[in-house]
């Protein structure tokens, strides 16, 4: 389909607030990237940028190595799907999924035989003669995305395209998208403040935070390879546990608990000892043990796995993942382990890797 270059782009608004700091990313043919973070954080200002919606302040953006900075939105070969479906009431399906074709006066038995074909991509062939009244949210959001397909974009552009359906439907809708991706082999950006549909969806993920990318990687790279605390924080549900603790020779020291340190801990924290760092741990990370106790606040049992909440000492709590179902009551005493740990500067807040 197509390549996308975007190279250190700022948004200003006219106000000096500035939305996105140089945002960097290339986009290879086929990939399907998501952009992920909390609301306000830039993302969807960036899509509108690609898309053409917002004028560019700074920077320069390629399609396929051509400079599209300044190109009008309705002829940069770009498709966008928004969060409401901005679908014609008073319409047909097929005259919807149809309206784009027409208006460039295409030939009607061209049109004709593409909506037919998205229809049939996205199972709304039944649906043609309908009203979009007359369809559930899910089907709704097929059509917008049919409508796009017809238009055969060089990019799918899609901002929070599901935020309006509930859980099951997002569920459906998500895999739907997946698979047409898969068919179309299409390259996408996709905008999203859910985790899950980042986990699931993308080839990579750009995390951002307040205008600025904190990192891009596969979703593994994200979840298993945080680049910061924020990351960490933001990647994995229910979220990472954080501890302040202090690098005491071959242990880690903190409020309530003492926990070891493997020979491969303690080379990558060469430069730390004596000093305080925060140490990470994913709630499935945390293993029925012996390295420190908690008492139990609450637990809640979600049949394969069981979510323990607990007092590790004043003011720190812990938050456990564990396999199976667990019997555990409000005061009990639990005894912990961790198993896999992720190390923070205290200052900087990124990742610590390798000794300073």
């Amino acid at each position: 389909m197509a390549t996308l270059n975007i190279q250190h782009i700022d948004k200003i608004y006219d106000n000096n607030v500035q939305a996105v700091f140089d945002f960097n990313l290339d986009v290879k043919d086929g990939e399907l990237i998501v952009l992920v973070g909390p609301s306000g954080c830039g993302k969807s200002t960036t899509l509108r940028m690609v898309a053409g919606l917002e004028d560019i302040s700074a920077g320069h953006l390629l399609l396929d190595g051509k400079d599209i900075t300044q190109t009008p939105a309705k002829d940069r070969d770009m498709a966008m799907v928004f969060q409401s479906y901005a679908l014609y009431g008073h319409m047909t399906i097929y005259e919807n999924m149809a309206f784009s074709l027409t208006l460039r006066k295409e030939n009607p038995n061209v049109i004709h035989k593409k909506v037919l074909a998205a229809a049939e991509i996205l199972g709304l062939t039944s649906q043609l003669n309908k009203k979009p009244s007359q369809l559930s949210g899910g089907q709704r959001q097929r059509v917008a995305m049919g409508r796009s397909i017809v238009r055969n974009p060089k990019v799918f552009l899609f901002d929070e395209p599901l935020s309006n359906l509930d859980a099951k439907l997002r569920g459906a809708t998500r895999r739907e998208i997946l698979l047409l991706h898969k068919r179309l082999q299409a390259t996408m950006m996709y905008v999203t403040h859910d985790q899950t549909e980042a986990l699931t969806l993308a080839d990579r993920i750009v995390c951002m935070s307040m205008g600025h990318v904190q990192q891009v990687g596969t979703p593994l790279e994200l979840y298993d390879d945080p680049a910061n605390v924020f990351v960490a924080s933001f990647i994995g549900l229910p979220p990472m546990n954080f501890f302040d603790v202090k690098v005491e020779g071959d242990r880690l020291v903190g409020k309530g608990f003492s926990v070891g340190l493997t020979p491969e801990e303690k080379a990558r924290l060469k430069g730390y000892d004596g000093r305080e760092i925060t140490l990470g741990v994913r709630p499935e990370n945390i293993v029925e043990g012996s390295d420190f106790k908690a008492t139990v606040t609450n637990s809640e049992n979600l049949g394969m796995n069981t979510l323990v909440y607990g007092n590790v000492a004043s003011g720190v709590k812990a938050t456990a993942k564990l396999k199976g179902w667990k019997s555990y009551q409000v005061g009990d005493t639990a005894s912990f382990s961790f198993n896999r740990k992720h190390f923070f500067d205290k200052e900087t807040t990124n990742a610590i890797r390798g000794g300073k």
